[in-house]
């Protein structure tokens, strides 16, 4: 059972409403998940989630097919099985086929140092062993690319924790 109640656009404190409405229109079913209609309750929380998306979409470098690969990694991690769902669907829309993507959730996909980094911080509250950094830098990303996918992995867990926390019902 959910711990945080669930707003409409129009249920929501005033302060979330214009957050919840653009994160609505980018929605995958053109309204908000519940997990928005969840952070809505706090508008911090919102607010938040919101600036951590708006940013990757903004500054972001990487591909839209590595990010959902890294979301996913972090989420099966995280181990929400909502936000690995949701992280799925992105992930075969941007590209990656079923089986990659079920590699992606089980962490089968180990062979690829650039997911494998995200996946074990993820893990490790941040940690990554020497060997795994360098192993991402022998592939052609930089540490640029090694310091933005931490963006993803943030986004990631902080959306993942919160459906933990907030016991969230999945819907879609």
């Amino acid at each position: 059972m959910s711990r945080v109640p669930y707003h409409t656009i129009d249920s929501a404190p005033d302060a979330s409403r214009p957050l919840l409405q653009k994160v609505a229109q980018s929605s995958l079913t053109g309204r908000p998940l519940n997990v928005h209609a969840q952070m809505a309750h706090a508008p911090a929380v919102l607010a938040s989630y919101a600036s951590l998306r708006a940013a990757t979409a903004e500054h972001g470098t990487l591909s839209p097919k590595i990010n959902w690969a890294l979301n996913l990694a972090t989420a099966a991690t995280v181990g929400n099985d909502y936000m690995a769902g949701i992280a799925s669907r992105f992930a075969r829309a941007s590209g990656w086929t079923e089986a990659q993507t079920a590699s992606l959730r089980t962490g089968a996909t180990s062979s690829d140092a650039r997911i494998r980094v995200v996946r074990e911080a993820a893990a490790n509250s941040g940690c990554v062993t020497d060997a795994t950094w360098k192993a991402a830098q022998q592939t052609r990303w930089n540490d640029v690319h090694l310091t933005e996918a931490f963006a993803y992995l943030g986004l990631t867990s902080f959306t993942g924790y919160f459906l933990n926390y907030a016991q969230s019902e999945a819907d879609i």
